[in-house]
């Protein structure tokens, strides 16, 4: 019972920390992370506010998903789906007011925050296993299935998503280009360092 509780505190708080991180990423204007870079050239060219259509993109991608590998599926699926996009709306708008005018070093600050923060709540609930978003559970899928390692899953859809999404009007910026190549292996830093040890124990 101890550990049910420390997976759903580790998802609960992982999936939140992830989400407030992309506002931070908006708020740096240095570029987004690489699936909200597709996700916001997508977007573009929708009628809809960001936080209606990013439910609807997952709810699209959680079908593809159900059939592949239904075991990702969780309550880390069912936030992100449907809380996501509105806590990235929030600490987008939360920042902007708080920071109006921020100079390149603040800009710069909250990228490398963001950045560390993002990997450190995916990290999170990949380990509470309580289900993942739509997109993280891409990679991870292709990890399992001995693609590659997961880190180079990540890196490989990481790209594809930055090359789609800027071709559909996204902002793409070293955010991006260092989230695309380093994503992958800080998760997996968390992972061992943080995550695993807290959910099974220190000597883990």
């Amino acid at each position: 019972m101890k550990e049910k509780k420390i997976r759903i505190l580790m998802t609960i708080t992982g999936v939140l920390v992830a989400g407030f991180s992309v506002g931070m990423f908006n708020f740096s204007a240095f570029g987004m992370d690489p699936f909200q870079v597709f996700a916001h050239g997508v977007w573009k060219h929708m009628p809809i506010g960001f936080g209606t259509f990013y439910m609807i993109l997952n709810l699209i991608m959680l079908i593809f998903i159900f059939f592949i590998d239904r075991r990702k599926i969780g309550l880390g699926t069912v936030i992100n789906i449907f809380l996501l996009g509105y806590v990235v709306e929030f600490s987008s708008w939360f920042l902007d007011a708080r920071f109006p005018n921020p100079s390149i070093m603040v800009r710069g600050l909250f990228l490398i925050v963001g950045v560390i923060i993002l990997c450190f709540g995916s990290s999170l609930y990949f380990i509470g296993d309580l289900g993942v978003s739509t997109y993280d559970a891409v990679a991870l899928i292709l990890s399992e299935k001995k693609v590659a390692r997961f880190q180079y899953c990540r890196i490989g859809s990481d790209l594809i998503c930055t090359i789609i999404g800027y071709l559909l009007g996204a902002t793409v910026g070293v955010g991006t280009l260092v989230t695309a190549f380093f994503m992958g292996p800080i998760i997996a830093f968390f992972n061992k360092r943080v995550s695993i040890p807290l959910r099974y124990g220190k000597k883990q």
